[in-house]
């Protein structure tokens, strides 16, 4: 009797993971593929003038075509501010390339290696604030690569007086390791979708680095970039604080792509785990339910656990093969160049899910995070420490 009252219990428990794992799985179908049908932003390119930002840290792979995408746009007033930290850092030389490249533009560089807080990005950002001329600023990482009409298109919500910041999603495009390809899923297939699915449902927080695009007065009635020069979600905190102002942020309708390097393993799950350790942050007390969005390892196991009442397996292998088909769709639904979604091919899906629950796990153990090679402590806050001040 007490064996029938464990496996009945052990069947049901499978059922309800089964039941989440699909349900989550078709959730982020319908979310990546209703954004798909939402109406673009009309481009703007005689907008108003512009000084975007450009923080750099190291000659990273790409870096060279990322940012020479930023200096042929389409856009009738555009300045472009570069930012290091040290006059050493090989970027520069990148820079000094496309100065020469594009003799026409107003390309500023700023060499400072002054910080205001543990995060250095946000103080390279500060630094490069002295510079920009423009009353329209627009925040971009440096990995991000985009098209000339990218600048119109993104200034354009701001049209509108409601809207106090604009952001964009982007896609991964992997470079050639499987470590790479392994980085572009976990935002092309997870991270993305999520945001969508959470947009589905009326959450409207989401702020991406790849593009903070608001105006300077925006900026000075929150209080400058200094309230967040200690977060590790910068964008994150600096969404936050726009909308206390009760202004909007808008999810523009462009798309960046973002350059996803890879070169071993360790460097991909110490990547990871500084994303999660940042979502852990700023989600402490719903962080442990996204196990429900990891839909194969979570499917799987609850298939396991229907075996336990012969009842319910039949039941539990229809769902399971919902979730698995849901999740190939969603794989094909993700933004990736045809060639590279060849060469990850569809055995990347299982290794895939299994390592963002090893991630995850690996988040509620560590409070500590490497960004560009240093360690720092992360608190409950999100707030970093560490690092030389």
């Amino acid at each position: 009797m007490f064996l029938s009252i464990i496996r009945m219990a052990a069947g049901l428990t499978g059922l309800v993971c089964l039941c989440l794992s699909c349900a989550y799985a078709l959730l982020a179908v319908v979310a990546t593929a209703w954004r798909k049908r939402e109406r673009p932003h009309q481009p703007q390119p005689a907008g108003p003038a512009v000084s975007m930002l450009k923080p750099l840290c190291g000659a990273e792979p790409g870096l060279y075509a990322n940012l020479r995408s930023f200096c042929l746009q389409d856009y009738a007033r555009f300045q472009l501010v570069f930012g290091v930290r040290d006059s050493a850092d090989p970027a520069l030389a990148v820079v000094e390339r496309l100065v020469a490249e594009f003799p026409h533009l107003s390309i500023d560089i700023v060499v400072n290696a002054q910080q205001h807080g543990a995060n250095r990005k946000v103080s390279n950002l500060i630094n490069m604030l002295e510079c920009a001329r423009h009353d329209v600023l627009v925040i971009s990482d440096s990995d991000a690569f985009v098209g000339p009409d990218y600048l119109s298109t993104v200034t354009a919500p701001l049209q509108d007086e409601t809207t106090g910041l604009v952001t964009c999603l982007y896609h991964s495009v992997p470079a050639r390791t499987r470590w790479s390809r392994l980085g572009a899923m976990y935002v092309n297939e997870w991270y993305m979708p999520s945001v969508l699915l959470a947009r589905l449902f009326g959450n409207r927080e989401f702020a991406s680095g790849q593009t903070l695009c608001l105006r300077r007065q925006t900026l000075t009635a929150i209080g400058g970039l200094r309230l967040i020069a200690h977060h590790l979600a910068d964008d994150y905190q600096l969404g936050a604080l726009v909308r206390e102002l009760g202004r909007e942020i808008v999810l523009s309708s462009y798309v960046t792509t973002a350059r996803q390097y890879e070169p071993s393993l360790g460097e991909l799950i110490r990547h990871e785990t500084r994303w999660m350790r940042t979502i852990r942050a700023l989600r402490p007390h719903s962080f442990p339910f996204l196990l429900i969005t990891f839909s194969l390892p979570l499917a799987v196991v609850g298939f396991a656990l229907t075996a336990a009442q012969t009842s319910f397996s039949a039941a539990g292998l229809a769902l399971l093969l919902i979730c698995v088909t849901a999740r190939v769709i969603l794989h094909h639904l993700s933004p990736t160049p045809d060639n590279v979604r060849r060469r990850s091919g569809l055995w990347l899906l299982p290794l895939r899910d299994l390592l963002i629950c090893w991630v995850w796990c690996r988040a509620f153990l560590t409070s500590r995070v490497t960004w560009r090679g240093t360690e720092f402590e992360v608190d409950v806050h999100g707030v970093m420490r560490g690092g030389q001040l």
